[in-house]
């Protein structure tokens, strides 16, 4: 995809925020997207789709002052020629006529404005035609399908390219933008054994194609995966410790993340409130933010605010050092803005010098989480139940696959029970993490 001009775009933010001024707005702030891509899929060898989707928009917010507060009206279209630009300000204008009145509503202190934008090389467009798509896609699959003969069906391999370009501006005179690509490969695989069957996958992503695991290994882990969860069977219900996978690992610390949120604490609607400064976890763990990675999924210089993001710790010693703030909850809570509006940029936590083998020698008997299902969990109360499946482990040593079980505690006290944090850390996403042993959860099962 060719990108228009980067100096366009921004002349197309700063002509938006000019024309809300023309109307009246005391400031403004704009955003523009572009983005395309590509996604084939096969199924048993055979193409099951191919999409191609481009994509563009444009919003505006615009703030008006009043006696009590700020008034904000927001309005977007997909249509970038100047008659369509100007109707979307002035319907931006004319809605915030009729919202309240919010002492927080508006932009960010200018002072927090990124005044640097480093190259975070994130941009790695790859001109991937269908039929080279579809090919590896088929080849993912193939591989898997042939790992065992206990594979007998597929739910399909997916490749997927996609590229997109950022700009976002506002009237303290603050415009930045970016490209991006994202690329990825991920395939499911079904086995049978008698009257059992079970499904597993595996997936790998990248800014890079060069940084993409090969098909081959994708799918021969995707089909060892599967394997292995064959003749799964169910537990009684037991106290035991919980080993996370990495991959399942994330979800602990988003969570947590999700408990810090200023939207969550300024509507004391998280069990974590004034949580600052206070031990949530053991000692040894350490969380930080690192917005700067080069190639890294959540890499930015600047938030959805304009604000300039910055590596620090949220957790220091198992001290919560920081919430996860934009400027308005920042406003909310008489607070300053961390630089989160969008979200966290790269969690990253300090590994152990465990590897996975090594936690199963720690845990010696216990679970190990290799999936999880559902969303049951209360951020008011902290209570956690999720329906999980894994491994059973007995002297370090996985002993059985097991499924149809529920796990469950409490996230505040499950934070205070980890023991350990592996060294086999997950690269693919935003949260970059290892696997995560909790000394003792509740299991459900039969």
């Amino acid at each position: 995809m060719q990108f228009p001009d980067q100096t366009q775009i921004k002349q197309l933010v700063q002509d938006i925020l000019q024309e809300a001024g023309k109307l009246g707005a005391h400031s403004a702030e704009a955003a523009v997207s572009i983005s395309s891509g590509l996604s084939a899929t096969v199924r048993m060898g055979e193409v099951e789709t191919i999409e191609h989707n481009r994509d563009k928009g444009l919003g505006v917010s615009v703030f008006f002052s009043g006696k009590g507060g700020i008034r904000k009206g927001n309005a977007s279209t997909t249509d970038f020629s100047p008659q369509a630009v100007k109707e979307t300000v002035r319907a931006a204008c004319n809605i915030a006529k009729y919202t309240s009145e919010d002492g927080c509503a508006g932009l960010a202190p200018e002072s927090l404005m990124a005044s640097e934008q480093p190259d975070l090389d994130l941009y790695h467009p790859w001109e991937v035609e269908p039929d080279a798509a579809i090919s590896l896609a088929q080849e993912c699959e193939r591989v898997a399908l042939e790992c065992d003969p206990r594979i007998e069906n597929s739910e399909g391999a997916t490749v997927n390219s996609h590229e997109g370009f950022r700009a976002y501006g506002n009237s303290h005179g603050f415009v930045g933008a970016y490209p991006s690509t994202r690329h990825g490969l991920s395939c499911v695989v079904i086995a049978r054994d008698g009257n059992n069957m079970e499904r597993d996958y595996w997936y790998d992503s990248a800014r890079d194609i060069n940084d993409l695991a090969s098909a081959s290994s994708i799918g021969k882990q995707a089909g060892e995966r599967t394997v292995k969860r064959l003749n799964a069977r169910s537990l009684s219900s037991r106290q035991s410790p919980v080993l996370y996978s990495a991959e399942t690992a994330a979800s602990l610390l988003g969570n947590f993340i999700a408990a810090i949120r200023g939207g969550a604490l300024y509507r004391k609607s998280s069990f974590l409130l004034d949580s600052l400064g206070e031990p949530i976890f053991p000692d040894f763990i350490q969380l930080e933010e690192q917005p700067f990675l080069p190639k890294a999924m959540g890499s930015a210089s600047f938030d959805g605010d304009g604000v300039a993001t910055s590596r620090h710790h949220i957790v220091r010693d198992g001290v919560v050092e920081s919430y996860i703030l934009d400027a308005y909850s920042a406003c909310k809570l008489g607070m300053q803005s961390t630089g989160n509006a969008g979200g966290v940029h790269n969690l990253v936590i300090q590994p152990g010098t465990v590897g996975f083998d090594g936690l199963l020698k720690q845990m010696d008997t216990g679970l190990l989480v290799t999936e999880l299902m559902g969303q049951g969990v209360n951020m008011v109360t902290g209570d956690y139940s999720r329906g999980a499946a894994g491994f059973w482990v007995e002297k370090g040593e996985i002993q059985y696959p097991v499924h149809e079980i529920t796990v469950a505690g409490n996230l505040k006290q499950m934070f205070k029970d980890i023991v350990a944090v592996g060294n086999d850390v997950d690269l693919r996403g935003n949260t970059r993490t290892g696997s995560i042993l909790v000394q003792n959860m509740a299991i459900a099962g039969e």
